[in-house]
């Protein structure tokens, strides 16, 4: 690798002058002078993750020479300034002040790669960075308009076009168009769904939520946030849409937390069909509790049980554990009072098209019972298990572990047979 030789320092001489103040400051520069030198290599983007446990945040640094930006796609943050950066040959160090928070990075370059730490409020955490391979972008763009403002979404067009569109709509959480939640690593579940359809013909539209990635921008507060709000993006959508006059049908697909959403949508406006993946067949209160007992001790398990028996009423809970803190912080509490209010077995029995109830017999975090009471609910509905397909809808054998450890691999491809399926209740 070559290495650029820079000084911080610039020592001008002249042979011209020989007095003895012209000699005193040239000494006092030479001493002042620090040449550094850099690999060449780390010259430009990097992209990796921040390995904070339980929840990794990918990362984009962009390196020049005497300054760069770090960019945080999951939080909206795009092409931030350093505040300074410094080289000492295949080393590197980054400061960085976001929102009056300091934040130090410090690396190494290793064949290619540049291990290090990156550290924030008094807290330190591993990152790996590889060098930045751009996605190709294959949809276009829309920005459509909604509450608040507008909506950037992503349509996905087949070469030949059959006019039927479907509308994606994302799981619980800060999931974006992708299917890639914070915290929960790559999956990229929706992006191949979009994909896979568009390759038999079908476009799609899909898009991230208001208030994360493209949107974060919707939603200045977290506390004004609520469930009807995303139920309103998906009918101007629907909107948008028939006004493009296009698309012949048009058909809901919702995943996760995506499907209730899809559910009441499906109500509202005039649609084709409902696609339900993993949807929740009960009051979330009780999937809730059931996740939670999994991991909470019994005294949080129980102040857990009665936050979510308040919440369900339409009252805030005032006193919250600082164990629970992620889960009943104040700022989500209004959210949370708003999707409790909804029962998923109610709200399909009310739907007036032909739906698809899709779950997987490996998802860990909805049950083949959900499915069961969904398709109980509707006399219109349909239903088709998956042997091996998990929550992020890859097919899985092993162990818990080997589960979730599908939930950060994009490189895993859909279920077998799930675009099959999709396609053809679509098409019938």
């Amino acid at each position: 690798m070559r290495k650029i030789a820079y000084s911080l320092a610039i020592v001008l001489l002249l042979s011209a002058c020989n007095s003895e103040s012209t000699d005193k400051s040239k000494a006092e520069e030479q001493t002042k002078q620090e040449v550094m030198y850099m690999e060449e290599a780390l010259l430009g983007k990097w992209q990796g993750m921040i390995e904070i446990p339980q929840s990794p945040l990918e990362i984009i640094l962009n390196l020049e020479e005497s300054s760069g930006s770090i960019s945080v796609p999951a939080q909206g943050v795009s092409d931030f300034a350093f505040e300074s950066i410094k080289y000492n040959e295949s080393d590197l160090a980054i400061t960085i002040n976001l929102a009056g928070s300091q934040i130090k990075i410090a690396g190494k370059l290793k064949n290619e790669t540049v291990e290090g730490t990156f550290m924030q409020n008094g807290q330190s955490y591993p990152i790996t960075l590889k060098p930045y391979k751009e996605t190709p972008v294959t949809y276009d763009e829309l920005l459509i308009p909604v509450a608040g403002g507008e909506l950037k979404a992503a349509l996905e067009r087949p070469v030949k076009a059959t006019g039927e569109l479907v509308i994606i709509h994302a799981g619980s959480g800060p999931t974006n168009k992708d299917g890639n939640t914070i915290g929960a690593g790559s999956n990229n579940s929706l992006k191949m769904i979009a994909e896979s359809l568009a390759e038999k013909g079908i476009s799609s539209i899909r898009f991230d939520k208001r208030g994360i990635g493209d949107n974060t921008a919707l939603t200045k507060k977290e506390e004004e946030l609520t469930f009807d709000m995303y139920v309103e993006d998906v009918k101007a959508i629907v909107d948008y849409a028939k006004k493009a006059d296009r698309f012949n049908d048009i058909h809901l697909l919702g995943h996760s937390e995506g499907a209730l959403i899809m559910t009441l949508a499906a109500q509202q406006n005039d649609v084709a069909s409902l696609i339900s993946i993993a949807g929740i067949g009960r009051p979330a209160n009780e999937v809730l509790m059931e996740q939670l007992s999994a991991s909470l001790p019994p005294n949080l398990l129980l102040e857990s049980e009665k936050a979510l028996q308040q919440l369900k009423a339409g009252k805030k809970v005032e006193a919250v554990s600082a164990q629970l803190q992620s889960l009943f912080r104040p700022s989500v509490q209004p959210y949370i009072i708003s999707w409790l209010k909804y029962d998923p077995q109610q709200e399909i029995s009310n739907v007036n098209v032909p739906i698809i109830i899709l779950q997987g017999k490996k998802d860990i975090q909805v049950t083949e019972k959900d499915a069961e009471n969904l398709y109980a609910a509707n006399n219109q509905a349909t239903i088709h298990y998956f042997d091996k397909m998990n929550h992020v809808l890859k097919d899985v054998e092993g162990d818990r572990d080997q589960n979730l450890a599908s939930y950060y691999n994009p490189g895993l491809p859909l279920t077998n047979g799930l675009i099959e399926e999709i396609t053809e209740f679509i098409k019938q």
